[in-house]
Formats: C-alpha cells, structure tokens, sequence
C-alpha cells in the first residue's frame, strides 16, 4: 500500500445490521474487497474493524471503517460516481443500517 495521499481524505463509518453475524462479515468483506480492487480513482485505502475502547473518548459503536485518499476533491468526486462504488453500494446496503461520512482536506503545517 502506498502512503497516506493528505490532500482529501474520505472516512466512512458503517455499522451493521447484525455485527457479529460472521456471514454478514463476510459478505461485507467479500464486497469491500470487491470495491477496492476494481476503484480507479482511490489513491490509497484501509479497511478496519474496531478494537476494544480502553478510553472514554474513542467510539468503537461502528462495525467497519474504510479510510480513503484522493490528489484531489475532483478525484473523490469521480469515485462517489464510479461503477466500483455503486456496485458496491448496491450489493451491500442490505447489510447495514447507518453509515457516517468524514470528509477532510490536509493543510501545510
């Protein structure tokens, strides 16, 4: 995997229907891995699960998160419009029932 691309970066947070069902694991990670292979447009990603929170301050509610880089807006905007991500969209929307979106772009420090 490449590094971090810091000029726009897209979190996604899912939380799923039935999070410990290992099907419905399966079947995420099997269409997530799916998703990442064919997206042209994402220039690095990471996909994780949470561990255990150990501090009041870290939310570990959500079941997946999917961590993605772009060179620019423009390109993040070409992959919400892809047909990897709509494929995606499509064959796993069943399998979750709320999913949280952060977007940021990097600054010079």
């Amino acid at each position: 995997m490449r590094n971090l691309d810091s000029h726009f970066v897209h979190t996604v947070y899912f939380w799923l229907n039935n999070p410990d069902n290992k099907d419905d694991q399966k079947q995420f990670e099997k269409a997530m891995k799916k998703f990442m292979k064919k997206s042209k447009h994402a220039n690095t990603h990471f996909v994780g699960k949470p561990p255990k929170a150990t501090r009041d301050v870290v939310d570990d509610s959500f079941t997946y998160a999917l961590i993605v880089s772009f060179k620019s807006a423009k390109q993040q905007e070409k992959y919400q419009n892809e047909k990897a991500h709509l494929a995606f969209i499509k064959e796993a929307e069943s399998l979750w029932n709320k999913v949280i979106v952060y977007d940021s772009q990097g600054i010079k420090l």
